[in-house]
Order: structure tokens, then sequence, then C-alpha cells
């Protein structure tokens, strides 16, 4: 799994960073899905090489404008583009029925279809083979949720050394017994089945939304080896402010992911007032006292791969 940043201030743009959006790519195909679209979304796609005619699905966590405003201008420059593919928009109601309104009183005509697929209907919101995203509640001023991406292959390994054992040397009949293929060898007929293992490696990450209490993706964070998630503030910060915003700490972020035993987290979202150099040291401080996995602060641009094993590597914008 690929996971592009596209924004990671919280509620509006900064100088460097833009407002929510992450895109995310796997080895399945060129398909990729969009979490979140704020406003000046498409501004950083034009940054990356991601295809508008690729967007296989926009996945909206909640109806917060700087994680949809950027909808409606993405989608007109889809068309613009002469995309024809199909989009499913994997949202809240309200956000549909506001791009609705917004498509018929701004005259926006695209050539293809575009599926809404609420969020609320059922957990499973997109499925294809290999794939699974489901969606997971939070708690926030409105209604707002997380996604769970599973990426699953198979691949066929060889046991080597029984296969050395034969005396069959290296070739095509050893890549014909991977694929299937029974084969013969001096005489005896040498089964696939007995020297070909079916492995199937699984990645999983979850990604949140604006979210007060980061334990309600206990569930959803079973068997993930990744966790993005919004740190708006350090605890001093939160407890100044006060409950009413209904975001997340460091500090509450690091805590969950230390008993939920997700070994990488990623930091995203944050206040303008930590976007400085000390303000995003004392992020990673507070995180790293309370959490003993691997732990990023995303900027924008930035790009994290999820292997099979479960290491995460970043490459910086």
């Amino acid at each position: 799994m690929k996971l592009t940043f596209l924004g990671t201030s919280s509620g509006t743009p900064t100088r460097h960073r833009n407002v929510s959006g992450l895109a995310v790519q796997t080895v399945l195909g060129a398909d990729w899905f969009l979490v979140d679209c704020g406003e000046g979304t498409q501004h950083r796609l034009l940054q990356t090489p991601l295809s508008l005619h690729d967007m296989a699905a926009v996945c909206i966590t909640h109806v917060h404008g700087d994680h949809c405003y950027g909808l409606p201008g993405l989608l007109a420059s889809a068309g613009m583009g002469k995309r024809t593919k199909p989009l499913k928009l994997i949202a809240p109601l309200p956000v549909w029925q506001w791009f609705q309104a917004t498509r018929e009183l701004t005259d926006l005509h695209l050539p293809y279809e575009v599926e809404h697929v609420d969020v609320d209907a059922q957990p499973l919101v997109y499925e294809a083979p290999g794939l699974r995203i489901e969606r997971h509640a939070l708690r926030h001023r409105v209604p707002s949720h997380a996604y769970r991406v599973q990426v699953q292959t198979h691949r066929t390994r060889l046991k080597v050394e029984a296969l050395k054992a034969t005396g069959l040397p290296p070739g095509p009949l050893w890549r014909a017994l991977q694929t299937g293929e029974d084969v013969r060898f001096n005489g005896d007929v040498l089964r696939s089945a007995d020297f070909a293992d079916m492995q199937t490696d699984t990645a999983v990450a979850v990604l949140g939304g604006d979210n007060a209490e980061p334990a309600l993706l206990r569930d959803a964070c079973e068997g993930a080896q990744l966790l993005v998630h919004e740190a708006t503030y350090t605890q001093e910060v939160l407890d100044k402010v006060g409950p009413g915003p209904m975001h997340s700490s460091a500090r509450l972020l690091a805590e969950f992911a230390q008993s939920a035993a997700v070994p990488n987290l990623i930091l995203t979202h944050f206040s303008a007032r930590h976007q400085n150099e000390e303000g995003l040291a004392a992020l990673m401080a507070e995180t790293q006292a309370r959490y003993g996995g691997h732990a990023f602060l995303a900027n924008d641009l930035d790009v994290y791969e999820l292997d099979s094993t479960g290491q995460v590597t970043v490459t910086r914008a």
C-alpha cells in the first residue's frame, strides 16, 4: 500500500500545509482511492503522478468543509479531462446532498456516473478482488468515520530444498511447478502440490477522520500494521482549548496506539499553532513518551509505503 499525503493541516490551509486529503494506492492495479478532499486537493494532486482517470472512489470521513470543500472542483476537473469511468463517492448522506445541490446550482454536467455509497448503510463500503474497505464510527461534533483498508495478495513459493533434493535443476520446470503444473523428471511425476505453497500476504491500514476518542478504533486496528490519525494538538493545548472542538491530542493517540499494539503510527491534521519546528517537536516528544512503535509526523506530499511484512518506509517531499 502506498499513501500520499495531500493535506496535513487542520481547519484551514497554511503556507506549507493544505487541508485534509490522502491518496491510497495498492499493488492490485492502477486504481487508487482518495480519502477526504479539502479545498485545494486537486492542486496538490497536480504535484503527484496520480491520474484522475484512475481514481476509483472518494471516501469522505465527515461533512466539515476542510475535508470535503474540494470535491466539486476535483470531480469537475476529472470531467473536463474526459474521464468516463464511473466513480464511487463513499460519504455521509449530507455530503451527497450538498454535492447534488452544487451540481444543480452551478450547472455541473459530468460525463461519468457518480454513485453514492452511504457510509451509514453498512460497514463494508467497497470491495474488489483482494481489497476491502470498511468504515468505523468515530466521535466528533458531526458524524465522522475511519476507513479500514485491507489488501490481500497471493503468491506461490517453491520448496527450494525439496526441489534440489530431486536433482531437478532450476529453470522452466521450476516455473511450471510454481504455476500449478505437474512435471516429469527422470521417469517420475513431480506434483506441484508437493513442491509449492500458496502464501497470502495481508496489509491493513486504518485511516481516521476527526476523532476525540481514539479507543473507538480498537476493533478496526485488530491486525492492522498502520494507523493514520489526527493529532490536532498536544495534550497541554487540548486541555486549554477544552472539549468543544472534539479532536485528539498526540498523547491520547499515542496511548491508544500503544495499548492496541499497532506497530506504525502516522500523525496528521495539525493545528496551525503546532506547524513550526518547536510545535512539531512537542508533538513527536509527546508521542514517543507513550508509544514504542514507529511514529511519523506527516508532511504534505510525503509518500509512505506499507509492505507485506508490516514495514513502513517514507519518501519526504
